[in-house]
């Protein structure tokens, strides 16, 4: 008995650790392909280079100005001047620091659209899982029908079962056959799915186990740890950090603009040449920006400390979730392991110790239990990707 628990318990890690490859499998393969993650990253390439725009100084001013003399006797002249444009210095400096932020926004945001198509695409595979259990089940279930509606075939023929117990058979078949049916394409249009997040490509998925998938034993803990791993979170907390930085610049922007250059005279029998120095001072230009900037930081630390109360309760209805659904799919497993009558049915039909109508009640509620054993393994497992969702 030690022997066979054993190798249950080893048989069991080994589908686990199968399923488990099959889901990295399935979204190394989508990570590659997908069309639009990869329209997506060109997208954050452009914006990347779009925020480093426009952080070198004002383009240089060149001015040519030729005047003709009147009388004629004072001769013509001709002005050149060539003038370069620069704000404060730590303007340079906090713009830079702007695009550096903005750019790791881009990134988390990409991030973030990164982890919603690979959840979808694990979603598909924990229902594929699903469905293939279900598949392999209706196989020897209608295998049973089959064999059931011919044995009272050969039996109505012979005389020895009547009409009613032959349609009832048949009848049996029939609707096995048509849930078979159903449950092909289920799997037809989840393979579909697949394949159009693989960028046009067929998928490969035959697991019919779910991996081992534990759930943390405290959940306060186990969300100080992976909080800082959601990058919609990240990107709400850069947020502040850019738009603090939007404040320093605002006041920077404050200080004078001043510029320098060249300027030349050139006339009949002289010339004159020298450098040009001035100031703008921003008297009105930028009336409200600093007070616009720390509003726009205050709006940011609101939407962070929302984006956390969300975060918080989601992910700890889906724990509360799943923690329900894993003890109600093992509770389900252990029950129908330990209670299963299948066979017993099965040799006392074939004994003429119950009747087929009998043996067909008898066996619909073992299928029943069944089909509830499958979908809540289903649904823990969709409940549990979502938790883990940050670690794909």
């Amino acid at each position: 008995m030690k022997k066979l628990i054993t190798g249950v318990f080893l048989l069991t890690i080994v589908l686990s650790a199968k399923a488990q490859d099959a889901y990295e499998t399935v979204l190394q393969q989508i990570e590659a392909n997908n069309t639009a993650l990869e329209a997506l990253r060109k997208q954050t390439e452009a914006q990347k280079i779009g925020s480093r725009t426009g952080l070198l100084p004002e383009n240089p001013e060149a001015g040519f100005n030729k005047l003709w003399g009147r009388p004629p006797q004072i001769g013509n002249r001709m002005d050149i001047s060539v003038t370069q444009t620069f704000d404060f210095p730590t303007v340079y400096k906090h713009r830079s620091k702007i695009a550096d932020l903005q750019n790791e926004n881009i990134e988390l945001s990409y991030g973030a659209q990164r982890i919603d198509i690979l959840l979808s695409a694990k979603q598909a595979c924990i229902e594929l899982v699903y469905y293939n259990a279900l598949a392999k089940e209706y196989a020897v279930r209608l295998q049973n029908a089959k064999l059931i509606a011919d044995a009272y075939k050969i039996q109505l023929e012979q005389g020895e079962a009547n009409i009613l117990e032959h349609n009832r058979a048949q009848l049996n078949l029939t609707s096995v056959q048509i849930e078979t049916a159903q449950i092909e394409a289920q799997r037809a249009e989840l393979f579909s799915r697949l394949k159009q997040l693989n960028g046009g490509l067929p998928v490969s998925f035959a697991a019919d186990a779910y991996p081992v998938n534990p759930l943390p034993d405290n959940f306060e803990e186990w969300y100080s740890t992976i909080e800082d791993k959601n990058p919609e979170l990240q990107y709400a907390r850069q947020q502040i950090e850019i738009e603090a930085q939007q404040v320093k610049l605002a006041r920077a922007m404050g200080l004078p603009k001043f510029w320098v250059g060249y300027i030349g005279e050139i006339n009949q029998d002289e010339s004159s040449h020298g450098i040009t120095v001035g100031l703008s001072i921003p008297l009105w230009e930028n009336k409200n920006r600093v007070d616009e900037a720390r509003a726009q930081m205050k709006s940011a630390e609101l939407s962070l400390k929302d984006s956390k109360v969300q975060f918080y309760n989601y992910l700890q209805s889906q724990y509360l979730k799943a923690a329900s659904l894993r003890q109600n799919a093992q509770k389900f497993r252990r029950s129908i392991t330990e209670n299963s009558s299948e066979p017993l049915l099965k040799r006392a039909l074939e004994a003429g110790e119950i009747s087929l109508l009998d043996y067909l009640g008898e066996i619909e509620y073992y299928y029943e239990v069944m089909n509830r054993v499958l979908e809540a393994e289903r649904d823990f497992e969709l409940a549990a990707a979502q938790l883990w969702a940050a670690q794909l």
